[in-house]
């Protein structure tokens, strides 16, 4: 059996598991399209008619019904997998969300004691629906509907941010700021943007007497955060003063890089701490510590996927002993654990299925990882893309950005 009969049986055995839309559906589908109405994000359809690969008939994700459109026209609801490239050359994407980006980390040293933590960046053209490699970021975060990026250039932090034309690779417009930016994240409605600001490079590295590896330069130089309007480009800094000595263990100790980022409602500012039983801050867009907002108190600062995108269920940690093959998904109000399939939950897909990192058995008794499409309430999963390789593998330790679509 081949590699596409494989994933239509999978999309098949999916489709029958997938439950109704349940109530508020076309409140949901309404509320979505007004906001990307107001933002102007659109995701150009060349980019999904431009994809060839796995694109086979699809379940309509959360609905129960067989997408039976011709495999060269698979849209928004669709699933576009390339189960044999790792890293991707052209779109995945699953449901709500894509893979907009992803990057292949490096360590650049500079010294025998110092050394820098470097992206390389594959940026998603919306055009042809390939991955393109650009040398000339350090950070990147794509906005809703997959056309424009805010971009910083390399050297960190930056005195600007640039809003990148995805499709032509061109800078339409920089925002200045005082206050350098290591950080970027859009608002789920895009029109906001939050950018972290330190006052030296979070990327820094720094070897120690007597190790071999390298570590985090501490204490943090986090500074604080901006607001930004991204149609104006105008918005307000706030300061965010923490005691970061990792020598007092009840100081408020950071990791070198800590961002933050928009809650899904664009209400508040939050980020992790590793410090603390909350293991998390929270802010209001003045910049004044609040308390967590009871519907975001199961939130997990590692755990990427975050809220869903009714905002019924949280994505969680891994599940106990079997962290190679499942996750928590917790209800936001009654905390209510459900397992599903995927070692690290990275994005919603649907009110009911996420993207993630599967584990697969290789050589050796070794384990590899791989993009897959998993579903609440089911064991099943849709491999998305090949295997992930080790830091020197023939398939990269990609690291994955996603967007809504």
């Amino acid at each position: 059996m081949n590699v596409e009969e494989l994933v239509r049986d999978a999309l098949r055995e999916q489709a029958e598991e997938q439950p109704s839309t349940g109530p508020g559906f076309a409140d949901r589908v309404l509320a979505v399209r007004r906001r990307r109405r107001t933002r102007g994000l659109v995701c150009a359809a060349a980019a999904t008619a431009a994809v060839v690969g796995v694109a086979v008939a699809v379940p309509l994700l959360d609905s129960g019904k067989a997408d039976v459109r011709p495999a060269d026209v698979v849209q928004k609801d669709g699933i576009n997998a390339h189960p044999d490239q790792s890293p991707p050359r052209e779109l995945i994407s699953a449901g709500d969300t894509a893979l907009a980006a992803y990057y292949i980390p490096r360590t650049v040293k500079h010294s025998a004691v110092s050394a820098e933590r470097v992206r390389d960046y594959w940026l998603l053209n919306p055009r042809t629906g390939k991955y393109a490699k650009t040398a000339e970021w350090s950070y990147v975060a794509v906005a809703p509907g997959l056309r424009t990026a805010a971009v910083l250039e390399r050297n960190l932090p930056a005195s600007r941010i640039g809003l990148l034309d995805l499709a032509t690779g061109e800078v339409e417009r920089w925002i200045p700021v005082e206050h350098k930016v290591a950080g970027l994240s859009f608002s789920r409605d895009g029109l906001k943007l939050v950018a972290t600001t330190y006052g030296g490079n979070p990327d820094e590295l720094v070897k120690t007497e007597g190790s071999d590896g390298w570590d985090q330069k501490q204490p943090s130089t986090r500074t604080g955060f901006y607001v930004l309007d991204v149609a104006s480009g105008k918005g307000s800094w706030s300061e965010v003063k923490s005691a970061a000595d990792p020598n007092d263990p009840e100081g408020a100790f950071l990791n070198a890089r800590q961002d933050f980022a928009p809650t899904p409602d664009g209400r508040y500012v939050w980020a992790g701490t590793p410090m603390g039983d909350i293991g998390k801050q929270f802010y209001d867009l003045g910049g004044a510590e609040v308390s967590v907002p009871e519907n975001l108190k199961h939130l997990v600062w590692w755990v990427e996927a975050g809220l869903s995108p009714s905002g019924g269920l949280v994505a969680g940690d891994f599940a106990g002993q079997k962290w190679k093959t499942s996750s928590w998904v917790v209800d936001a109000r009654t905390g209510r654990r459900t397992e599903v399939r995927g070692q690290q939950l990275l994005a919603w897909a649907g009110e009911k299925s996420l993207v993630a990192w599967d584990m697969v058995p290789g050589d050796n008794n070794e384990f590899h990882q791989r993009l897959v499409l998993v579903t609440v309430g089911s064991d099943r999963t849709v491999p998305l893309s090949g295997v992930r390789g080790g830091n020197d593998g023939a398939g990269g330790r990609w690291e994955p950005v996603f967007a809504e679509r």
